[in-house]
């Protein structure tokens, strides 16, 4: 099974959710940290880490000798990467999606590929817990391909937990593409409201199940219950807003661990979401 953790903004409590999920489950779990430009799942569970792998992509490279300047390359891409002049090819590898079209469609055979680095992926333990992380290259644009390859290196025979970037733009969608179910974090506040609307949307396209847990339940207004009501989407837990959790929180401790009758909440929540999966 592969739940992903995700919601409209940042800072609802995304990370909270998966890494105490992950922990109150204990066996046969891993958590995969998606939020590939600013990771920080591991600040909580405190992995040790094992190995760490150098993460490229393809870009094309152009022999000069055997280019003949027919644009070819250039006009089969639509994201710009080339640019074909009177007398050279300039490349723009930051612009590249790595599709290979350029290499294809060239007549002369003048272009090859070369790796450019995207990030790193971090593989540990954490309690019994398979834990992997990608870290985005500081500069890199693209995060997608580097979230791929650390959805790619999940364990099917395990329960998989990914924590989301949030948002619901590229980053996003390829963390929570083919999951089997989103669980979904908000807060009561128009803010949250406005972006789980969107986060619903996208969540909806995929054709993928979802359930959502409000953060801070008792700050703001009922809006957030309401919209859920109207939707049907099932509120599986509430997490109050109470100065003991957040300062767990601020420690970098885990709520499950310091509050015990809180790892009863989180696999319970997992069961729910069983439930609801088998009525689907």
């Amino acid at each position: 099974m592969i739940i992903s953790v995700a919601s409209g903004k940042g800072g609802t409590g995304k990370t909270t959710v998966a890494t105490n999920l992950a922990l109150a489950l204990g066996a046969d779990v891993e958590l995969l940290d998606c939020d590939v430009e600013e990771p920080n799942a591991h600040l909580f569970l405190h992995p040790i880490l094992q190995r760490t792998e150098r993460v490229e992509t393809p870009v094309p490279q152009v022999d000069m000798e055997k280019c003949t300047f027919c644009k070819k390359c250039a006009e089969i891409c639509r994201f710009n990467a080339l640019a074909v002049l009177k007398d050279t090819v300039l490349v723009f590898p930051e612009l590249c999606h790595s599709c290979g079209g350029c290499m294809l469609v060239c007549p002369e055979g003048a272009i090859t590929e070369t790796g450019r680095e995207l990030g790193t992926l971090n593989f540990g333990t954490s309690n019994g817990i398979r834990f992997i992380n990608g870290r985005l290259r500081v500069g890199e644009a693209m995060s997608p391909p580097l979230i791929h390859r650390v959805r790619d290196a999940a364990d099917p025979q395990l329960i998989t937990i990914v924590d989301a970037p949030p948002g619901t733009s590229c980053p996003v969608i390829a963390a929570m593409h083919g999951a089997d179910f989103i669980l979904l974090v908000t807060e009561p506040t128009p803010f949250g409201l406005h972006d789980l609307r969107l986060a619903v949307e996208a969540v909806r396209v995929l054709g993928i199940p979802c359930g959502l847990v409000v953060n801070r339940a008792d700050i703001g207004d009922e809006k957030v219950f309401a919209y859920a009501q109207s939707e049907n989407i099932p509120i599986l837990l509430t997490i109050p807003f109470e100065r003991r959790i957040a300062e767990i929180y601020s420690r970098g401790k885990m709520v499950v661990e310091e509050i015990p009758e809180w790892r009863e909440k989180f696999r319970r929540l997992f069961l729910d979401i069983t439930g609801v999966l088998a009525e689907t």
